[in-house]
């Protein structure tokens, strides 16, 4: 990974997250989006020692709890799955 690249992946999501509306906008996901940021901090997690990886499990739970809040299921796209689950959302309704 690049330097700051977790720090880039928070403030992306973050970002994304003050947009208002109950629903994401298909645009945040636009690549580079929320998906790929969240793909950063996956790979940062497989990475990092342990103390800093509770940290970041923490943030991450967070993220994942309002990124389902925020977005409905895609039965269409099961098969990004393979990505990660927040690759199978709808963005908006």
């Amino acid at each position: 990974m690049w330097p700051n690249a977790v720090a880039d992946a928070l403030s992306r999501i973050a970002w994304d997250f003050k947009q208002p509306g109950r629903y994401l906008d298909a645009s945040v996901f636009c690549s580079p989006g929320t998906n790929d940021a969240r793909d950063d901090l996956e790979w940062a997690m497989r990475h990092l020692p342990p103390g800093a990886k509770r940290d970041l499990g923490r943030l991450i739970t967070r993220i994942d709890e309002e990124l389902e809040r925020r977005t409905l299921p895609e039965p269409n796209h099961i098969e990004l799955a393979t990505f990660g689950w927040w690759w199978t959302r709808m963005r908006e309704r």
